[in-house]
């Protein structure tokens, strides 16, 4: 069993641990909340989908990212110790974070801005790479160890409570500025006031002590010299590496994205909600994360890890399509009949639209307008362009005014109407995947750590998922988003994360073991 350690300075550790992290994610947020702001602030443009998409990709290079981040800094935490890199990676994402509230826009500097802007996202991505690996291990290795699920799950809270201080920010700004005020120096606010977190978070962080288990290992000569490489040559540990790669941290990292970073996507730009109801409704939603978070890693206490685990992974797998589906019914149900009895046909050659480069041929161009109109179409090949939206030819060129009078014509909605909105749904309907989220979540702290042996349990944690969360999860709301504008359906690109919830959740059932009350300090 794991060292004693007084309640006190469990408490304190808590605290500490979780105003890091919360500090962690809602600068790391604060970003994805401003995605849809920042592909006009930072990239050209002349091209919106491309610009949103560029967004979307420097977000997710923060994610690619946060595996380098968890090599370099859990190899640190099992050589020099927890604290000191714990230290080390809320400095390095404070100072990125407020960078970011300083940078000049593209229209003042140009290309010059989304270099600077990719720079510093690089940075928030290393640091948030050792950030998550060293709170899960500090934090329950100071943990009581029959009560390692409840305690350690209020780290997980840390999440949707960034979301929400950085949303609720946000939609504050918003509502006492115009739009003007807050595409010119509103969206900096956010970013500039994360300063004021880091100073609290680091004085916090350097009155705590040294984890008790590393400790004991620095006391006994344990310490590995090389600990990631021990962790490639030990079979059992790399079995467990792929594990927590391929099932849980894949399976919590999706269901995190899809639900609340994703979900105010495609609530923004699908269903055409006011970007400030669309925050809000999402944010009601992330209000059930915290009790039920706390539930599942007090049940997980109870009844183990698995079944708590694996109750969220196929929630999450048989759920997010008709839950996506069910937001575009709810929210906007003009466009959902649109789509569902009016056939929009799109014939031609050079029909190649990519959104990394501008529209070449005339049906590119169109193709480039329906992704930015939200309008689901099928691709003919022919020789001749030619659009049909219902029963006739609007017209044969890429007369795009002419496409959007037939549009509106046919009932196409370039908003959605407030009166038709059923708010109650939408919040009901993002429950579902919040379930999903907690019961994964609330054990997940607690069985990162119990999986792996003292001596290279940072390296082991730390890059195994974030490679997962940064690459599978991290990603995927590029990739959600890329997926639907090429295959000209909105809802598309939700197979990417049902398919991979799917593998997580046979390997899980295949492989996944039960960790509950298992020694810290072997």
């Amino acid at each position: 069993m794991n060292p004693p350690t007084s309640s006190a300075v469990q408490t304190k550790v808590a605290i500490a641990a979780c105003f890091g992290t919360f500090l962690e994610w809602y600068d790391f947020l604060t970003f994805a909340a401003l995605a849809t702001y920042f592909g006009v602030l930072f990239f050209p443009p002349d091209n919106p989908v491309a610009a949103l998409l560029a967004s979307l990709a420097t977000f997710g290079v923060g994610m690619v990212v946060r595996p380098l981040g968890a090599a370099i800094f859990g190899s640190l935490g099992d050589r020099i110790g927890r604290r000191k890199v714990f230290i080390a990676t809320i400095v390095l994402m404070g100072v990125a974070t407020f960078g970011v509230g300083l940078l000049p826009t593209y229209a003042q500097v140009g290309l010059l801005a989304p270099a600077l802007l990719l720079a510093l996202r690089l940075l928030q991505g290393m640091a948030m790479g050792g950030e998550i690996g060293g709170a899960v291990v500090y934090l329950t290795e100071h943990a009581p160890a029959n009560k390692r699920g409840i305690y350690t799950s209020v780290l997980q809270l840390m999440g949707p409570l960034g979301i929400m201080a950085s949303t609720f920010q946000i939609v504050l700004l918003q509502g006492w500025l115009s739009d003007a005020e807050f595409r010119e120096w509103g969206w900096r606010v956010p970013f500039l006031l994360s300063i004021v977190l880091l100073a609290i978070s680091l004085k916090s962080r350097l009155a705590l002590h040294e984890s008790p288990v590393f400790a004991e290992l620095r006391r006994g000569n344990g310490i590995s010299r090389t600990p990631l490489a021990d962790c490639f040559r030990d079979r059992h540990t790399l079995g467990r590496m792929a594990l927590l790669f391929f099932c849980i941290s894949a399976g919590g990292s999706l269901l995190f994205f899809s639900s609340q970073v994703y979900s105010t996507v495609f609530l923004k730009n699908v269903v055409k909600l006011d970007p400030r109801e669309a925050g809000s409704i999402v944010m009601v939603a992330t209000l059930a994360l915290f009790p039920l978070t706390v539930f599942c890693g007090w049940l997980s206490d109870r009844i183990g890890r698995r079944p708590v685990l694996l109750a969220g992974l196929l929630i999450g797998f048989v759920s997010i399509l008709p839950v996506f589906q069910g937001l575009l019914h709810f929210g906007n149900p003009a466009l959902e009949r649109f789509h569902d009895t009016v056939k929009v046909e799109l014939r031609g050659g050079g029909c190649d639209y990519s959104p990394f480069r501008k529209a070449a041929t005339d049906c590119e161009k169109v193709q480039e307008l329906f992704a930015r109109k939200g309008v689901n179409y099928t691709l003919v090949p022919g020789d001749a362009l030619a659009i049909k939206v219902g029963a006739g030819d609007t017209a044969s060129g890429a007369d795009t005014a002419a496409i959007e009078r037939a549009l509106v014509a046919a009932g196409w909605p370039e908003k959605a109407d407030p009166a038709r909105v059923d708010r109650l749904m939408l919040i009901l309907l993002l429950l579902i995947p919040v379930v999903a989220v907690a019961a994964i979540t609330g054990p997940q702290t607690a069985t990162l750590a119990e999986l792996f042996p003292a001596r290279t349990r940072y390296s082991a944690v730390a890059l195994p998922h974030n490679l997962s969360a940064g690459w599978i999860g991290g990603l995927s709301p590029f990739f959600v988003t890329l997926l639907s504008v090429q295959a000209g359906s909105a809802l598309a690109g939700l197979w990417y994360p049902v398919a991979l919830l799917g593998m997580a959740s046979v390997v899980g059932l295949l492989f996944l073991p039960e960790t509950r009350n298992a020694p810290l300090d072997r």
